[in-house]
């Protein structure tokens, strides 16, 4: 049966507020924003066409409050909820309290947060599918010595991560017995800080990794599909800054192995709705499964642009109970796509969040070229939320335009009154081992001091950039990697709009 969604109430706030608004208003469904005190003026209320003040500022005051969610619900007459990402977006509770009141959660069920939601209860749950796991525990441990001799046993270096929550947070990289005891408290007292449990387990650190992650989407009817896979190995803190869709160097059978696991994780939880799929690969692409994210990912516009998809209109789709408007057998990649995530923070001083007022802020244009933002020029960046201002994203027929119109893009770019990354997403671009496709999670500590964003390439740097594009270029062409398929599925305006 086939749901009716009239009017969707956001869940957040910023430029995934925009987003959702946008494409929800292209399908002719009302929307409804709530804001903090915080957030009175932001575009995502402007936009919309109700808004309902929840009140405070911090996060737990407003867009942590379910019950103050769900009341504005009653308010506006709303009979449909997106999370959105981050905030409520993986809180099994909140999908489950949406749906006893009647609300349409457009998002997967209660269950399958729940699962995903722990990364041990995930680590169980997949390898009944048989999907390869980084060798480590599938069991949360708190006993140090019993710890010492588990590290040992799958030899170091190894991580120590907390079981709950993700972002980074309690997370510990170990060498060596000597400060293992000292590290897994540490990594046990910010698991406990950040997500209200103290559980952690162990697995091997896999050296120079890569973070792959494939985007899915189920229905309720048991059709899932792969909207191939983003590269996120670009990262701070654990962190991602940049996004790349596809991956630059994954073979054709590799691309193919990759989706396959993520459909078999996907199935492990029976999920419905938009979900992402993490991995981390070695150097010969061997993947192992590292989370299941189950909402919207920030880097979703990637898969977009080189899909045709409206992702936010396929989960609404979905929502309502309507099968899957795409398929394996029909998809095919349009060129190439790159984000940078342009968040309001020093990378001269160790990426620390920034705060002020946007003095100047002009968006780049042109071809190829999107921002997803939920600010204005003389708005502040409040200290209460997350610093990300926006999204820039462009695409290209090929790798190669698309980093270079996002170079072009960066310069474009006019930001004034706080510090942002575009300056070190730029240094990344143009740094040749981005350039070669062969960069990985270690990037920023092995490449990246704060000097360099005080003095442009050098002509050794310049020279070794252009052998970079050169050499990639040229192994694109010999093994045709990324060599366009005739389109067989429905045009959609999205496709049309990749095409011109």
């Amino acid at each position: 049966m086939i749901k009716k969604i009239t009017k969707i109430l956001i869940a957040n706030r910023g430029e995934i507020a925009v987003r959702i608004i946008r494409s929800a208003h292209e399908m002719d469904i009302s929307t409804v924003s709530i804001y903090s005190d915080v957030d009175a003026q932001s575009p995502h209320v402007l936009l919309a066409n109700e808004a309902v003040g929840i009140g405070g500022s911090t996060s737990a005051e407003s867009y942590l409050d379910i019950d103050k969610i769900i009341k504005a619900c009653s308010i506006s007459g709303a009979d449909a909820i997106h999370p959105g990402y981050g905030f409520l977006s993986e809180n099994a509770d909140f999908a489950e309290r949406c749906t006893s009141e009647g609300l349409i959660f457009i998002g997967p069920r209660a269950q399958s947060i729940q699962i995903m939601g722990d990364k041990l209860s995930a680590k169980k749950k997949v390898k009944e599918f048989g999907v390869p796991l980084v060798p480590g525990t599938d069991f949360a441990i708190s006993d140090v010595e019993k710890a010492i001799k588990i590290a040992e046993k799958i030899k170091y270096p190894v991580m120590i991560k907390a079981s709950a929550g993700g972002g980074g947070k309690g997370m510990r990289v170990v060498h060596d017995s000597n400060h293992f005891g000292e590290e897994m408290k540490r990594a046990m007292s910010e698991a406990k800080n950040a997500f209200g449990s103290n559980q952690v387990f162990i697995e091997k650190f896999i050296e120079a990794p890569k973070h792959v992650e494939v985007q899915i989407v189920g229905d309720h009817h048991g059709n899932y599909a792969a909207l191939f896979e983003r590269d996120c190995s670009i990262q701070r803190r654990n962190q991602k800054v940049i996004e790349e869709a596809p991956c630059a160097l994954l073979p054709p059978e590799k691309r193919e192995e990759i989706q396959n696991l993520a459909i078999k994780v996907a199935k492990s939880c029976e999920y419905t709705g938009a979900g992402t799929v993490e991995f981390i690969a070695d150097d010969q692409f061997n993947f192992y499964f590292l989370e299941m994210n189950t909402r919207l990912q920030v880097e979703h516009p990637v898969t977009e642009e080189i899909t045709g998809i409206d992702l936010v209109k396929e989960q609404i789709n979905i929502a309502k109970g309507k099968k899957l408007s795409v398929s394996n057998e029909t998809l095919t990649i349009l060129g190439h796509s790159i984000e940078v995530r342009v968040y309001a923070e020093d990378p001269a001083n160790d990426f620390l969040p920034d705060v002020g007022t946007l003095t100047t802020y002009k968006v780049p244009k042109g071809p190829g070229v999107r921002v997803d933002d939920g600010f204005e020029q003389g708005m502040n960046i409040p200290i209460q939320y997350d610093p990300m201002i926006a999204k820039l994203i462009t695409h290209g027929k090929d790798r190669e335009e698309a980093r270079r119109r996002m170079i072009r893009a960066i310069d474009e770019y006019k930001i004034s009154g706080i510090e942002t990354t575009l300056g070190f997403c730029k240094f990344t671009l143009q740094h040749p081992e981005f350039i070669s496709g062969h960069y990985n999670t270690h990037f920023v500590e092995k490449y990246f001091s704060s000097e360099q964003l005080k003095e442009p390439l050098n002509k050794e740097e310049e020279i070794a950039a252009s052998i970079a594009v050169l050499t990639f270029l040229e192994d694109q062409i010999r093994k045709q990697e990324i060599k366009p398929k005739r389109e067989n599925n429905k045009s959609s305006a999205w496709r049309n709009r990749l095409r011109k």
